[in-house]
């Protein structure tokens, strides 16, 4: 039988595998376009869930443990293969409603609950995916489940079943079997499901690896954002203690450190960084843990909190929270109608947004995947009726139709997928009409648009026809590779041209932060040369990274 401290700690355990291995996973990426890959976005939606497991005590109850899980993946959700992991367990989470413990026939109900969540979810299932992995793994578990099987016994089908179908992606699908690799967000769903297995199996558990890079880029050395946000409801220790010790030596061992700090409290973290030790710990004795760390060095960037302290002020405060993107909560004012919401990055492209009247812009696009949580915080913080949602990007849009889910006024998601397409659908927009003629009218228009784009190859792929090397420069028709290029120029010119047919007479060139003014408008008039005198030709310091040019054409 499964307990709720063991779930717990296999939710854990598939978090920190996935966290460990999100750049292997990211490398079976064959779409050459840098963009939010699916193992980071898998590990940052996983991680999402993991911080809200870590406050579950010991003696919950797997009903418990599985909707914490599912609720915190749902807001953490990046990109549509975290929302698809979300959607795979708020169906598991399903199946283990009112369960205390739970044996291997509940974890098989759970998981088959889990794929027809998800399934029902994705407008047109694509087999050869995670969706089929998981689909796989469920149907043999059933086959093979027979009363006498333990939950290991069962994890160990679902496993080998998952492996089984993952392997057989390419051949599902042939973009996978031309680049030679699996599909990642199977990949990534298999290192979870291997994480969990551990625990299954009555093992420790993976551990997360430590990255020295992201230690000493961060500001905090402990991932909480509030120490005592983090152990609402079983404070153990009063002061949440971090400080940094500049070592006398650099051959110090950190570890007798480590081991006395965990003699006096919990939540202790030691992390070795060349010519310092960054620690945090949770104890009553923040001054012996000082004393201690004094031997190996001089002391810096000290920090104590008192933990219980911020929790009653939490409690007592009636501020709403602030986002981490800065969006405060607002109550719906009656006298607003209409508000709009907005996922861009470059400030000449979010100021385009705000020009045209979206209240609240989402920072994020091709290489940063917001969460459902981001979304659903800059519509909690436009303040009318009903709040239109632009993606502007098509990895977007599945966790801002899951934002739809949890708002508290109506929200109507447009499926843009570009910047241009965002920008035409707010130019659409009616103030006195409906809300449903309004969408109709937006998506018309963001329909009519057509969208080019000019980036670099992130990697080499043989792709759609196009044998491409790391660098290159592709020209995007669409979303679809085109072409690729070595002068800038004209590969602008001629995803331009490509776009442009004779009912055209617009076309907008938003240049990117790596371009500078003289360049950009070299290029332009370079594109105006080529194109009939009756066509307008725009050109707009968008400063989005990644994107060289994007171009509107309409």
């Amino acid at each position: 039988m499964i307990t709720g401290q063991m779930l717990r700690d296999a939710f854990i355990s598939g978090a920190n595998n996935i966290s460990n291995q999100r750049q292997l996973v990211d490398a079976l990426n064959v779409f050459p376009v840098p963009d939010g890959d699916t193992g980071t976005n898998m590990s940052m939606s996983a991680s999402a869930a993991k911080r809200e497991l870590m406050r579950i005590p010991d003696s919950a109850p797997v009903s418990q443990v599985a909707d914490a899980c599912a609720s915190a993946l749902l807001r953490g959700a990046r990109g549509n293969s975290g929302v698809i992991l979300s959607l795979l367990f708020r169906g598991f989470s399903r199946g283990l409603k009112g369960r205390e413990q739970a044996d291997a026939r509940d974890l098989v109900d759970a998981l088959e609950r889990g794929v027809e969540s998800a399934y029902k979810a994705v407008m047109k299932p694509t087999e050869g995916t995670i969706l089929t992995v998981a689909r796989v793994a469920a149907e043999r578990a059933r086959e093979a489940l027979t009363d006498e099987m333990d939950t290991a016994q069962i994890w160990d089908v679902v496993l080998d079943a998952g492996r089984q179908a993952l392997d057989e992606t390419p051949e599902l699908l042939p973009v996978l079997k031309k680049a030679g690799v699996v599909d990642a967000g199977g990949r990534g769903l298999i290192v979870v499901f291997e994480g969990m297995s551990e625990v299954f199996h009555g093992k420790k558990g993976i551990e997360p690896a430590v990255e020295k890079s992201a230690a000493a880029d961060s500001d905090s050395i402990h991932p909480d954002r509030n120490a005592a946000g983090e152990y609402v409801g079983e404070i153990t220790f009063t002061y949440c203690t971090e400080f940094l010790v500049k070592k006398r030596a650099r051959d110090i061992d950190p570890q007798p450190l480590r081991a006395y700090l965990e003699t006096i409290g919990d939540c202790v973290v030691v992390v070795d960084d060349d010519d310092i030790i960054k620690c945090h710990v949770h104890t009553d004795h923040p001054g012996l843990a000082l004393e201690k760390a004094g031997e190996d060095g001089q002391l810096t960037n000290l920090k104590i909190e008192n933990m219980r302290e911020q929790y009653e002020a939490q409690k007592a405060s009636v501020v709403e929270p602030v986002s981490d993107q800065g969006f405060a909560y607002a109550p719906v004012d009656p006298s607003r109608t209409y508000g709009f919401v907005a996922v861009a990055a470059g400030d000449g492209v979010k100021k385009l947004f705000e020009d045209l009247g979206v209240d609240n812009i989402v920072n994020g696009g091709q290489t940063m995947n917001p969460s459902t949580d981001d979304i659903l915080s800059a519509v909690h913080a436009t303040p009318a009726k009903t709040v239109f949602v632009l993606p502007n990007n098509k990895n977007i849009i599945m966790a801002a139709e899951q934002a739809t889910k949890l708002a508290d006024r109506r929200v109507i998601v447009l499926q843009t997928r570009t910047i241009p397409q965002g920008l035409s659908a707010m130019l659409a927009f009616d103030a006195d009409a409906d809300a449903t003629e309004n969408q109709v009218a937006m998506q018309k228009a963001y329909e009519r648009v057509g969208t080019g784009q000019v980036t670099f190859a992130a990697r080499d792929s043989d792709y759609d026809g196009h044998k491409i090397k790391e660098g290159e420069l592709l020209g995007l028709e669409n979303g679809k590779v085109a072409f690729t290029d070595h002068d800038l120029t004209h590969a602008v010119v001629r995803v331009t041209r490509a776009l442009v047919h004779k009912d055209s007479s617009f076309v907008t060139l938003i240049y990117g932060e790596e371009i500078s003014d003289e360049l950009a408008q070299t290029i332009r008039d370079a594109v105006a040369a080529k194109l009939p005198d009756d066509i307008e030709v725009a050109l707009i310091n968008g400063g989005q990274p990644v994107y060289y040019f994007t171009i509107s054409v309409e």
